[in-house]
């Protein structure tokens, strides 16, 4: 029997918080090889998996329990535990999108591969499916056996303070490491926890010869250079990331994060060094941590302190914090009138206060001011539309759409006005980026207009896990359960979209109000 969607959503729910948790320590160490990182074990007493009688509770345990069984080297029951949530989970792409990215993660490629296997809408996967392997998998497929082995070493180096002792006895597997560019890997990492890094640059020099490809590889091998003072080399490393076609929005900022690593690990100035730790915080999503980071980079230097408030302003905005984020961009703003990424805060800001022309000034001197960015170029056109002048927008959007490849707004706000592209253009939308939560509504609607309810409550239920209070998402659940004959259900949802914006005229009519 298959788990509901309200059950994948609970997992999807779990898994999408167990990334990476840092020490809180303003310089401590920053792991760039594990996914994971110094992640806290999660507690959960070991119970047999049922594959028909999951709860809503249930599933949420069941990856705890996987996950700490990996964690605590027992990499076999793990593995079964995983397979057996991927074989019963709901059908659903975006669920398997998610678990195939945290399985490669944690070198269970053949999980990773099953995950994948069973997505069907390849335009909306193939981006994910495709950065996923460009940036872990290893060249030669790895039996099972030998995976598990390196899942076990893997565990022991990065969660169970065993790097010298499981690197050891790698090592000595020599059959292993002549046929596998994972298990180079796998010893070049453990030897960068214990701290032996010519050994390190040894074996991630191996593995990248096996497999040129592998961004993972090159992403230890920069961190290894940090760690022997080789800065402008890494620094090269993240920049080569950085140009890859690495088109979903969850790889795209990986060669970014990475070069704010390097920068934080190598600058001596505890200013700066705050500022790029921050920085890379900001690229990770911590942003509690980031603004905790950047109010401590804060000098009595005037010159020093305006990267820190442009940075400290967007980080404010996006936590939604924008009170501060306003007092914070003006202090930059009067340290350094020019700096595209306050303009486009401030832009923000009056954007958000429906004060158009003002956000259109801002808008417009960002984009002045930064090339190679597409971002300025959008918000232009957003801005023109909220003016009335959407001919005008649709001009910009279908030009920003010939030079930048991943802007996904843009392609998103095409596939809104030009009925030939509204399909391949949403589904491009989320493609770049998966948590995309209006192009997933708008997969949605369109299914609802063609009546095809069960695949548009598909699209609709991640929209609703992305973001639960959307109030369009509730709209069109009405709509179904209207089509439905569920009558008192279609009125609840109905509701509930007025309750979050009672403006929302589709819904007022819906209800005769």
């Amino acid at each position: 029997m298959r788990i509901n969607k309200k059950l994948l959503i609970a997992f999807i729910s779990y898994i999408a918080i167990t990334g990476p948790v840092f020490a809180e320590g303003l310089y401590d160490y920053i792991p760039t090889a594990s996914p994971f990182g110094f992640q806290q074990m999660v507690t959960a007493s070991a119970m047999p998996l049922k594959r028909a009688t999951l709860t809503h509770t249930d599933i949420r345990n069941q990856y705890s329990i996987a996950f700490n069984r990996f964690v605590q080297s027992n990499v076999r029951s793990a593995y079964m535990d995983f397979a057996i949530l991927i074989e019963s989970m709901a059908p659903t792409d975006y669920g398997y999108m998610q678990i195939a990215q945290r399985m490669a993660d944690i070198g269970l490629f053949n999980l990773s591969e099953m995950a994948i296997s069973k997505i069907s809408d390849k335009d909306i996967s193939s981006l994910v499916v495709d950065d996923t392997k460009r940036f872990y998998f290893p060249a030669k497929k790895l039996q099972r056996d030998d995976e598990l082995y390196l899942g076990e070493v893997f565990s022991n180096i990065v969660y169970n303070d065993q790097s010298k002792e499981a690197t050891a006895e790698l090592v000595k597997n020599t059959k292993l490491l002549s046929k596998s560019d994972y298990a180079n890997y796998v010893a070049a990492l453990g030897y960068l926890r214990s701290n032996d890094f010519e050994n390190a640059k040894k074996y991630i020099d191996v593995a990248i010869s096996m497999n040129d490809q592998n961004l993972n590889y090159k992403k230890l091998k920069a961190d290894i250079l940090v760690q022997t003072k080789k800065t402008k080399d890494a620094l090269k490393i993240a920049q080569y990331i950085k140009q890859q076609r690495l088109y979903s929005l969850d790889y795209a900022n990986k060669g970014n994060s990475l070069e704010q690593y390097i920068l934080y690990k190598s600058q001596k100035n505890e200013i700066k060094k705050a500022y790029h730790l921050g920085y890379y915080y900001y690229y990770e999503k911590e942003y509690g941590k980031a603004i905790r980071t950047l109010q401590g980079a804060i000098s009595t230097k005037r010159s020093t302190n305006k990267d820190v408030y442009a940075l400290l302003a967007r980080v404010y905005y996006d936590n939604n914090d924008f009170e501060k984020s306003y007092d914070t961009a003006m202090k930059a703003d009067r340290l350094d009138g020019g700096n595209p990424m306050v303009l486009l805060v401030l832009g923000d800001l009056n954007y958000r206060k429906a004060n158009y022309k003002d956000a259109l000034k801002y808008y417009k001197d960002a984009e002045s001011k930064s090339k190679n960015m597409s971002l300025p170029s959008i918000r232009v056109a957003q801005t023109y539309e909220k003016l009335d002048k959407a001919k005008k927008a649709i001009e910009i959007y279908e030009k920003v759409l010939r030079t930048y490849s991943d802007a996904y707004i843009a392609y998103y706000k095409v596939a809104l006005q030009d009925k030939s592209k509204e399909i391949l253009y949403l589904k491009k939308a989320v493609a770049i980026n998966m948590n995309f939560a209006d192009a997933w509504i708008d997969l949605g609607r369109v299914e609802v207009e063609r009546q095809n309810f069960n695949k548009a409550k598909k699209y609709l239920s991640v929209a609703n896990y992305i973001d639960e209070n959307n109030f369009r998402y509730y709209y069109y659940q009405g709509l179904i359960c209207k089509n439905q004959g569920q009558k008192s259900e279609a009125i609840y949802n109905f509701k509930k979209s007025l309750s979050i914006n009672p403006e929302y005229q589709p819904a007022k009519e819906e209800l005769s109000i």
